[in-house]
């Protein structure tokens, strides 16, 4: 058919359109960023130029539950 392109799904998901930057590599690295994550915490996503360049972490601490210990 006129106008399909191959573009990658991930196993089970369903998407109404193609991705247009994200690949199912970086979908899962972004989940098992926020996986290796404590409760407080948040995963960035940088691009740079057009492309994903890097996947950021940020991990805070609840002061109040650390200074209890």
């Amino acid at each position: 058919m006129a106008g399909d392109t191959p573009h990658e799904t991930l196993p089970g998901l369903k998407l109404d359109r193609p991705l247009g930057v994200l690949k199912s590599e970086h979908i899962r690295q972004i989940d098992d960023a926020l996986a290796e994550l404590g409760p407080f915490g948040e995963v960035r996503i940088i691009k740079q130029r057009g492309k994903l360049r890097f996947i950021q972490k940020v991990e805070s601490m609840n002061i109040m539950e650390w200074a209890e210990k």
